[in-house]
């Protein structure tokens, strides 16, 4: 199969969306490696996304309790034309991981979602069996061996997923080596609410790693060397973490979910259908859009549509989110 054609479109709110000669969800994980946007660098990290699914997820309006019919008017068009939101105005996300590699170590961050896991209520994630996500770590050129350390920005369904693997009938983890780190706050909610009824990806994709015993429970002053540090980011989750990597300033940041559309940082007050606390949330991605505000800071998004990636910048009272030239 030839080489896939890419070209970016970018309106006012910045650079988003993938325009192909064959649909992004019917892209093989070598033919999306091809593609630059998976590989760049940010001082002296390499980074790579390793893409599971990019596809539709729910109507816009179903997601964001605050949007008007007039606010969604107003920014329907560039939506649509940045690939984050199809004619239907339903939401379209990326599925991804990073991997980061520093000149010590290689670290992954956030691992999707996952294959055989139970969530019925994802069809298109409900005990999943294909090998897009291994095949998108091979392209990138590793083994699950290579991966130092597994860092979760906050223990949701579709950030845990790759944590563990079926093997004769358990769950082990999947990447032997590595030790896998979990926020202190985090982990101690979804135990709590584990305990009270049963929380799935916390069960399948969590504890499996602890009882393994490669989890380091960590506080916030956890770093990995001098390249990885923990940025608090609570809202979404109540122990939600970024991560700011490099050595000596913020080269890049994974948000994990402090936003999850393009749309939140031209108005950040806008907050997630599945922030636990909404209020906090919003002022979180203010505060965050405001700290990498017009820096050299590459900001890695988890569910912004390709190139997910980019360097923000002030629009009016809100922001952009530009991608990289």
């Amino acid at each position: 199969m030839g080489q896939t054609t890419l070209n970016r479109k970018t309106s006012d709110f910045g650079t988003f969306g993938r325009y192909t000669e064959i649909p992004g969800d019917q892209m093989t994980p070598e033919q999306r490696e091809s593609d630059m946007s998976l590989k760049f660098t940010a001082g002296d990290l390499t980074v790579h996304r390793l893409i599971e699914q990019e596809t539709t997820f729910l109507p816009v309006h179903d997601m964001f309790a605050g949007l008007t019919p007039d606010l969604l008017a107003e920014n329907r068009q560039w939506l649509r034309d940045s690939g984050a939101m199809d004619a239907t105005d339903t939401l379209i996300l990326c599925f991804q991981s990073y991997v980061v590699r520093t000149p010590h170590y290689t670290i992954l961050i956030d691992s999707c979602i996952g294959n055989d896991k139970p969530r019925p209520q994802r069809p298109k994630w409900n005990q999943k069996t294909d090998d897009t996500y291994m095949r998108a770590l091979k392209a990138a050129g590793f083994a699950v061996e290579d991966i130092d350390f597994v860092m979760c920005t906050h223990l949701h369904v579709d950030h845990v997923g790759w944590n563990t693997r079926l093997e004769g009938g358990r769950w082990v983890p999947t990447f032997p080596k590595a030790r896998y780190v979990f926020g202190k706050a985090e982990y101690d909610y979804w135990a709590e609410q584990h305990a009270k009824a049963e929380v799935p990806p916390f069960g399948d994709s969590v504890l499996p790693v602890v009882e393994a015993r490669r989890a380091d429970i960590v506080r916030d002053d956890f770093a990995i060397g001098d390249h990885l540090r923990i940025l608090p980011t609570p809202g979404h989750t109540p122990g939600h973490l970024a991560f700011a990597a490099g050595r000596g300033k913020d080269d890049a940041v994974f948000c994990g979910d402090i936003m999850h559309s393009p749309l939140q940082t031209r108005y950040p007050e806008l907050s997630f259908k599945f922030d636990v606390d909404p209020a906090l949330a919003a002022k979180t991605r203010r505060d965050f859009m405001e700290r990498y505000c017009d820096t050299d800071t590459l900001c890695c998004t988890a569910h912004f549509p390709s190139p997910s990636t980019g360097r923000i910048r002030r629009r009016g009272n809100g922001f952009s989110c530009e991608a990289a030239s």
